[in-house]
Order: C-alpha cells, then sequence, then structure tokens
C-alpha cells in the first residue's frame, strides 16, 4: 500500500486504512436495508457504536427522501439541487447516499463533461437548461454551472471578460429559474487542506479508486490556494435570497451526508401521500401453454 513516491507515515497510514473501512461501509450500504452490522473486526466500540448510528440515521433519512420523492411527483414540484466543492470534497458519496433509493425517472443526477466545441460557441448555460427538471422531478446536478468560478477560471479556460460576464448572468439566471417555480438548492462542499491531501493519497495507493484521479485533480491539489480565491468571490458574488449558498462540513464524510440529507428535506413542507393499497394479482394459467425448454448453452455458469 506504501508507495515510494508518496512515503507514508503512521497518521496518514491509519487514515488510509480508515478510508478502506469507508469504502467497505460504501458497499454494505447498497445490500443492507434495516439491519445494522457489527462491522470489520478491530473496531473500538465507540466506533461499532457510531457506525451503528450512522446507519440508523442514514436509513431513516433515506426513508424521508422516499416521501419526499412521492410529495414532489404529487406536487408537480421541480427541484434542482447543485452540488459544488473541490475535488474529493465527498458530492459524489452525497450524490450517491441521497439517490440510493430513489426512482431514477424521478431523481436523477445530471454529470456534465467538459464542452465539446459546439457547446463552447453557445450561450454559457444552453447546455445546462436541457436538464433541468419537469413537473414532479428532482435533478442533482453533480458540479453546475459553476464550474465557471472554479476550475475554468483557476486553470485559464475562461478569459476574465467571460467570468465578469458569468458572475453578472448567475444571479439572473437563478433568478429566472426560481420565478418559472424551479426550487434551486445550491451545497458547498468545504473540507480541510490536510482532509484532501489524505484523500487524495487514499486514492493513489488503491487501485480500485485510481481511477477517480485525473491529471487536473492533481494540479487543483497543487492550486490549493488559487482555488480558495475562486470560492471565496464566487460565494460573495452568487449568494442570493433566491438561491442562497449553503455550507457542508464535509471533512468527515459520514457526518457530511447525514447533514446535507437533513438539511434538504428540511427545505420543503412536504408530507407523506397516501396511495392506494397494492394487490398482487393471481396468475393466469393456460392448459395449452407450454413452456419451452431454454437451451443449456444459454445459461450463464453456475461459478459460485
Amino acid at each position: 500500500m506504501n508507495s515510494p513516491h508518496n512515503p507514508l507515515d503512521a497518521d496518514t497510514l491509519r487514515r488510509l486504512q480508515e478510508d478502506v473501512i469507508d469504502s467497505y461501509d460504501e458497499e454494505l450500504e447498497l445490500e443492507v436495508d434495516d439491519r445494522i452490522l457489527d462491522g470489520p473486526a478491530g473496531l473500538s466500540d465507540e466506533a461499532r457504536e457510531s457506525r451503528r448510528v450512522y446507519f440508523r440515521e442514514l436509513f431513516r433519512l433515506q426513508g424521508e427522501l422516499v416521501k419526499l420523492q412521492d410529495w414532489v411527483v404529487h406536487t408537480g414540484e421541480r427541484v434542482v439541487v447543485l452540488f459544488e466543492g473541490r475535488d474529493a470534497a465527498g458530492k459524489g458519496g452525497a450524490i450517491k447516499r441521497i439517490t440510493q433509493r430513489l426512482n431514477p425517472r424521478v431523481c436523477r443526477v445530471a454529470a456534465l463533461p467538459a464542452p465539446n466545441d459546439r457547446e463552447k460557441t453557445q450561450w454559457y448555460f444552453q447546455r445546462f437548461v436541457s436538464h433541468l427538471p419537469a413537473a414532479g422531478e428532482i435533478v442533482l446536478f453533480d458540479r453546475s454551472w459553476y464550474n465557471r468560478a472554479g476550475v475554468e477560471r483557476v486553470m485559464g479556460f475562461c478569459s476574465d471578460e467571460d467570468l465578469e460576464e458569468f458572475f453578472r448572468s448567475v444571479p439572473e439566471f437563478e433568478k429566472m429559474l426560481v420565478r418559472s417555480g424551479i426550487r434551486v438548492i445550491k451545497y458547498w462542499f468545504s473540507i480541510s487542506d490536510e482532509e484532501q491531501s489524505a484523500r487524495f493519497l487514499a486514492r493513489i495507493n488503491d487501485p480500485l479508486k485510481q481511477w477517480k484521479l485525473s491529471p487536473m485533480d492533481l494540479e487543483s491539489r497543487r492550486r490549493w490556494e488559487d482555488y480558495t480565491r475562486a470560492k471565496e468571490v464566487m460565494l460573495e458574488r452568487t449568494h442570493i435570497p433566491e438561491a442562497p449558498w449553503w455550507v457542508v462540513q464535509a471533512v468527515d464524510k459520514k457526518r457530511a451526508r447525514l447533514n446535507c440529507m437533513h438539511h434538504l428535506l428540511a427545505q420543503f413542507d412536504y408530507h407523506e401521500v397516501e396511495h392506494e393499497p397494492v394487490y398482487l394479482p393471481p396468475r393466469e394459467r393456460h392448459e395449452d401453454y407450454i413452456r419451452n425448454p431454454v437451451p443449456a448453452d444459454m445459461f450463464v455458469p453456475d461459478i459460485y
């Protein structure tokens, strides 16, 4: 696990081991419903209790998100949630926990790649507009039009004139969305210099996570202070009453996920929607139906 290019001290090794356990948790969350597992061997009683609380609250909040989803469909609400933050801040993990139990036809994620040559000549917001929700939909933007105020500004992908026009336009753009009936909620996931370093090292030393690191991510690490200045200007110039910024303290990933989910739910005066009881109809059987056998060579081999 220790790389000659990134020598690790004892404290960093401990943090990487904790990150591995957290990765196990991420996979368990996809399988476990309302059961609380004791967790990997070697955890202290305090750590085990912390995991139990985390899973209990996670499942409870996900249950509330299902109620919110039903309410959004029932009322025809249109909701946009933006997730911004530094690389490795935990945006993707929070989005995954929010969407995990929801209907992807109702709650979908928009994670747009870098604009192509044609999109670069369009109105800046144009490629985002097609992803906005219709009635009864929630759209989570994993990064958004605020790329211009962050990575594009820091990496020199836009001119000073482009940036200034963005800052003039984005409040009006968001006010227009709100006036049209779209709820706009904006989250900034905040982590420390030390925490980002630890998470990058975890990705470098974990073959299953190395794909998460791009050359742009590594360059962003070098330009930490440039990104800090860009973030401060962005928050100052785009924090408007119609669509305010909310900062999520994200050094502790589990707390950040729960806090974000709890806060998101608190933005709506939703209620549980009553549904007609669901009954499983009896299967019809017909005497003239004969099931055809499936050829043996079509079956997936029973390896496990």
